[in-house]
C-alpha cells in the first residue's frame, strides 16, 4: 500500500472539525485514504444508485440507518448535494468532531450554496494523484523523468502495474461520457473531446480563449464554460499571473496546465519516452509536471495553494512565484538535462526587480544533480520535495 502524505494532517484535523471533506479527481485515492484513516467509520458510496435514491428520497432515515459511535464516510457526495443540509443539522445538534467524512470528485464545495451550508464546520482537503515524494518512499519512482511524465501519477497505474497507454484513454472516455454529463449537459461529446485535446496542445502556454474557441469551432462563451468544467473536475488548472505591480507592463493572462501529465500525454498521443524526449511540447509538459508537484506539496500540508507566474510584455518571465513568509519565492523550470548560464537569466532579473520582496530562488531542471548556486538553489527534478521546506 502506498502511504499518502495527507494521512497525518487528515487524522489530526478530524479531531478539530465536525466535517472533513476530501476532494480530488477520480481515482486519485480518496476512497482508499478515507477508509484507511477512518477505518471504524461506516462507509457508504453514493455512486451506488440504490444508496443515492435512498439518500435523496429519505435523507433522515438514510443517515439514521448508518448512525454509529464512530462516524460515516459518504463517498462521492456530489451526487446528493441536498444531503448536506441534513448533515449540517446533525453536526449542529451533536457537535461531534470528525463524524462525517465526505469525498467528492467534482470541486462542488466551491459552489457558494454548498460552502454556506457547512461554513465553519468543514475542513476541506484536496488529494491529487501521487507525488514524487510518495512514489519515492514507496520505491516506485521512475528514474527517467520522461517515463514519469508519460506514466503520470495515478495510484492504480503503480499499485496494479497497469499500462498507462491503455488506462488513460479509458479514464478520459469514462470521464467524458459519464462525469461531464452529470455536471453539465454537453450535447456534442465529440466536439468536447476535440476541445480537451486542443487544451493539451496549449499546455504551459498563455491561455487565449478566443483562439481556442475558433480552433474548436465554438463560441468564446462556450470555451470559457468548458474550461471551467475541466477545472471543476480536476483535469486542468489555470496559473494566474502574479498581481503585484512591479511594472505596469505585465502580462495579465493566465497559463494553462494539467493536473496530471499522463492525461495530457494521452491526449497528445505521445506513446513512449523517446517520442516525448523530442516532442515540441516537452517543455510545457515538464512545467506542468513541476507545477502540479508544487500544488501537491501544499495540498498535502492542508494548505490552499496560490502559485502564480510572472511575465512582462518585454519577455521577462519567472515560471512560478509563491508567496510565503512575507516573501516572493521564485521557481524556474527547465526541461533540459544540462545546466547552462541562460537558465539563471530570469531569476537574476527577478531578484534585481523584486529587491526586498524576493525570497529564495529555485531552479528545477530535468537533470541528475542538485547543487547550490549564488543566484538560486538548483534542484534535480527528483529533489523537488526540498521546496517543501518553504512550507514547514
Amino acid at each position: 500500500m502506498i502511504k499518502r502524505q495527507l494521512t497525518f494532517i487528515l487524522k489530526h484535523l478530524a479531531e478539530q472539525f465536525r466535517v472533513i471533506a476530501v476532494l480530488g479527481p477520480r481515482q486519485s485515492g480518496k476512497t482508499t485514504i478515507t477508509q484507511e484513516t477512518f477505518n471504524k467509520h461506516a462507509y457508504v458510496s453514493l455512486e451506488d444508485t440504490d444508496n443515492r435514491s435512498f439518500a435523496e428520497t429519505d435523507p433522515r432515515s438514510f443517515l439514521q440507518l448508518y448512525h454509529n459511535e464512530y462516524g460515516i464516510i459518504l463517498d462521492e457526495i456530489q451526487h446528493v448535494p441536498s444531503l448536506l443540509s441534513y448533515i449540517q443539522t446533525e453536526v449542529d445538534r451533536t457537535k461531534r468532531k470528525g463524524y462525517f467524512i465526505l469525498t467528492g470528485s467534482q470541486n462542488f464545495l466551491l459552489n457558494e450554496k454548498i460552502t454556506q451550508t457547512l461554513a465553519g464546520r468543514v475542513m476541506i482537503f484536496t488529494l491529487l494523484p501521487l507525488s514524487v515524494q510518495e512514489l519515492k518512499e514507496a520505491s516506485l519512482l521512475p528514474q527517467d523523468i520522461n517515463s514519469l511524465i508519460l506514466q503520470g501519477s495515478y495510484p492504480l497505474i503503480y499499485a496494479d502495474n497497469v499500462n498507462p497507454l491503455y488506462w488513460y484513454p479509458t479514464y478520459i472516455s469514462t470521464y467524458i461520457e459519464r462525469d461531464i454529463r452529470q455536471i453539465k449537459n454537453v450535447t456534442n461529446i465529440s466536439l468536447f473531446q476535440t476541445f480537451i485535446k486542443l487544451c493539451a496542445g496549449r499546455i504551459g502556454q498563455l491561455l487565449n480563449v478566443s483562439s481556442l474557441a475558433n480552433d474548436c469551432g465554438i463560441s468564446a462563451v462556450t470555451a470559457e464554460s468548458w474550461i471551467s468544467l475541466l477545472e471543476m473536475s480536476y483535469i486542468l488548472f489555470r496559473a494566474q499571473p502574479h498581481h503585484k505591480n512591479f511594472s505596469k507592463r505585465i502580462v495579465k493572462t493566465p497559463k494553462i496546465y494539467f493536473y496530471d501529465t499522463g492525461i495530457a500525454c494521452s491526449l497528445l498521443e505521445i506513446n513512449d519516452p523517446k517520442q516525448l524526449a523530442t516532442h515540441y511540447l516537452r517543455g510545457g509538459l515538464f512545467e506542468s509536471f513541476i507545477f502540479s508537484e508544487i500544488l501537491k506539496m501544499q495540498y498535502n500540508k492542508g494548505l490552499t495553494p496560490h502559485p502564480y507566474f510572472w511575465r512582462d510584455k518585454i519577455g521577462h518571465e519567472v515560471d512560478c512565484i509563491i508567496e510565503r513568509g512575507g516573501k516572493l519565492h521564485a521557481i524556474e523550470m527547465k526541461a533540459g538535462k544540462t545546466i547552462n548560464n541562460d537558465y539563471f537569466t530570469a531569476l537574476t532579473y527577478w531578484k534585481e526587480m523584486a529587491l526586498s520582496d524576493a525570497g529564495t530562488s529555485y531552479l528545477v531542471y530535468a537533470g541528475d544533480e542538485s547543487q547550490k548556486r549564488t543566484i538560486a538553489e538548483v534542484l534535480k527534478w527528483s529533489d523537488i520535495t526540498k521546496i517543501m521546506e518553504m512550507f514547514e
